[in-house]
Formats: structure tokens, sequence, C-alpha cells
């Protein structure tokens, strides 16, 4: 049975005017240190989450908001799939497949900035003729360091029905060019725990899921970006990724997770380049 569509769109809707409405109540409470907020719209030409191919030959267009006060924030962030992909070429319609809220609160610590937080992912089907997955929670923490190429180490937690430990390395370095445009480099590995067979299974040489659980290095990033800063509060930020498999039993799993119709899981792509834009106001 479907979710129930109309409560999903006004707790979103819910959300989103609280947080309009936050920034401004907040501004008048706050004299010496004011809260900040950031809307921003990424349209990709894929989506991809941690290794795992989430759309296919479409551009998913993901908007985002978030508002932050005295190292508190909350986002809201959701994804639309212009042409939701099908293996058997079936045509369906853009959906509205994810919305997730995030709670999070940071604090720096001398060379260490420290925090952790919470997520809801709310889950949709991908497609009019898919049933609804189960919705997932996530808490997190998450430490870096303020030194050269800002190495940071979160950990995330799976708590509702996708039970894993996923811990995430990255790096960035950002070059400015000009005052006004920026080019910002990074490169991230994930490790992948598995506590579950159902949902996080290792997989074998043919892509196929085994009754053992995953347990080892995952999907690797490699990333560019080009933040523009068009005015004071506007920015444009043209990105390109590339995403790939860590370990030979991440390359199967990947393969085995994929959306490419094939004959075999096995002749699936396990690597995947996605471009695209973000346009960004903050407050």
């Amino acid at each position: 049975m479907k979710k129930n569509l109309v409560l999903r769109k006004l707790l979103t809707f819910g959300l989103l005017v609280f947080m309009v409405l936050t920034v401004p109540v907040m501004s008048v409470l706050a004299e010496e240190e004011k809260p900040t907020g950031d809307i921003t719209t990424a349209v990709l030409s894929q989506y991809v989450w941690r290794g795992y191919e989430l759309s296919r030959n479409s551009i998913v267009i993901q908007p985002s908001m978030t508002a932050a006060y005295k190292g508190f924030s909350v986002n809201l962030w959701g994804n639309l799939d212009t042409k939701p992909y099908s293996s058997a070429d079936a045509s369906y319609t853009g959906t509205w497949n994810e919305t997730d809220l995030t709670l999070s609160y940071s604090k720096t610590l001398g060379l260490f900035n420290v925090g952790g937080g919470y997520v809801y992912y709310g889950l949709a089907s991908p497609n009019q003729d898919a049933a609804d997955p189960n919705d997932s929670q996530e808490i997190f923490a998450t430490v870096s360091l303020n030194t050269l190429l800002s190495p940071t180490l979160t950990v995330y937690k799976e708590i509702d029905h996708y039970r894993n430990w996923y811990f995430l390395f990255g790096i960035s370095h950002v070059i400015g060019i000009n005052d006004a445009v920026f080019l910002k480099l990074a490169a991230s590995a994930g490790y992948l725990l598995s506590t579950d067979t159902e949902t996080y299974a290792k997989y074998d040489s043919a892509a196929l899921a085994t009754s053992d659980k995953f347990s080892s290095f995952h999907d690797g990033s490699l990333s560019a970006s080009l933040p523009i800063k068009v005015s004071n509060h506007i920015t444009l930020t043209p990105t390109l990724s590339y995403i790939f498999p860590l370990t030979g039993d991440a390359k199967d799993e990947m393969k085995g997770k994929g959306l490419e119709g094939t004959t075999s899981p096995s002749e699936r792509s396990d690597s995947y380049l996605v471009g695209g834009i973000l346009a960004s106001f903050s407050f």
C-alpha cells in the first residue's frame, strides 16, 4: 500500500514554513550573533548515494534549505527524479522520491571541529509501479581538523530498517582564483559495516547476494567544484564528481544493486561520473 502522500506533503510544507519563519524570529532575539540560512537547488546528471545508483539517464533536481544558529542547524533536502529509469523501457513521469530532515550541532575546540546529529530519510517509490521502501533513520558523529586538507571523519549508525555502520573519511582544499571565484577539490573514502544480511549483504563475483554480511571499504569519490559568487548572497557552483568502488567486494555489491538493465548483474556499471550545477542563496 502506498504511503499517505498528502500527509508527506503537509509535513514537508510545514517544515519549510517553520524554517522560513524561524530566521526572522531568531534575528529579533539575537543581537550579537545572528542566525544564518541557505537555500540551494542542485541540478545533477544522476543521483548516486554512497556508491549506489539511485537514478539513471535522467536529470535530478535536489532542493535544500538550512537554518543555523549558535552551532545548531536544521536542514530539509529532497530529490526529484525527472524521468525514473526502467530497464523494460516503461515510460514514467517525474517522481519526488525522497525527503530528508537533518538536525545537527557542531562546535570548534581549538584545532578540532566536533559535532553530531540525526537524519530522517523519508523514502518514496522510485516510480508509480513500485512499492514504497521503508524510511530510514541515522545518528552520526563527526570530527575534523582545522589544518591542511581539513581531514574529516564522520561515523553514521542506521537505527531503523537498514542496520549498518558507515565510516566516511574526507579531505578537501580550496584555491582562491580571485575574490569571486574559487576552486574546491575533494576526495572521500567510505567503509560499510553491515549488521543485516537482508539489506546490506555481501555479493559474489556474479554480483548476486550471498548469506554473508558486507564488511569492507566501499565507495570512493573525487570531486571538483567552482563556486562563483554572483553577489554577496548568491553563488553558482558547477560541479563534477567521479564515484567508484574501493574493493572487489564493493564492486560486486555496487553492480548487484545497480539499476542498469543487463543480461547479467555482473555486466552493470560500477563507477559513475556525475556533473551539474548548484544555485545557492544565503542570508
